[in-house]
């Protein structure tokens, strides 16, 4: 195996985990939040940020890495237009993902609190998971794109 396919391997492992773990966090904050359980959403969002923490971060992390690498080892131009468009996309899936790991933190935090007390969920929980549920959107969808660039690159 060459370093460049050590390196290509690498950094679909990398989008693999971005999007596995994604799904994967959006899946279990959504069922717990269906519960309306704060102890079950405190326990479930618990795990969730230290998933984000491990998980993602560490590719989120890697992949500017191991795509740089790709560059250098095949000669490819950061000029390129689907290679522009990708890092654009990959920019604006950080600007959406970043507040959505402080949004997981305040809303465990809140449940904690919620289920501490033995009291229901406050407001502010609501207006952050329907907050962290819009961002998803944008954030996905733009980590669905660059995969999908990287595959196809178009133009």
């Amino acid at each position: 195996m060459t370093l460049y396919y050590l390196v290509k391997f690498i950094h679909v492992l990398g989008a693999i985990v971005i999007l596995g773990t994604g799904t994967g966090i959006a899946f279990f904050m959504l069922m717990a939040h269906r519960m309306q359980d704060p102890e079950f959403i405190a326990r479930t969002a618990s795990v969730v940020v230290i998933a984000d923490a491990i998980f993602t971060l560490s590719a989120v992390v890697l992949q500017p890495v191991s795509g740089g690498l790709l560059m250098m080892l095949s000669a490819t131009s950061i000029t390129e237009r689907w290679l522009l468009a990708s890092l654009a996309l990959y920019v604006l899936a950080g600007l959406f993902w970043v507040p959505v790991v402080f949004m997981q933190i305040e809303m465990r935090d809140l449940a904690r609190k919620a289920a501490a007390q033995r009291s229901e969920l406050p407001r502010r929980y609501f207006v952050l998971f329907r907050r962290w549920f819009a961002f998803g959107f944008p954030g996905f969808g733009a980590t669905m794109l660059i995969l999908w660039l990287m595959i196809a690159k178009p133009f």
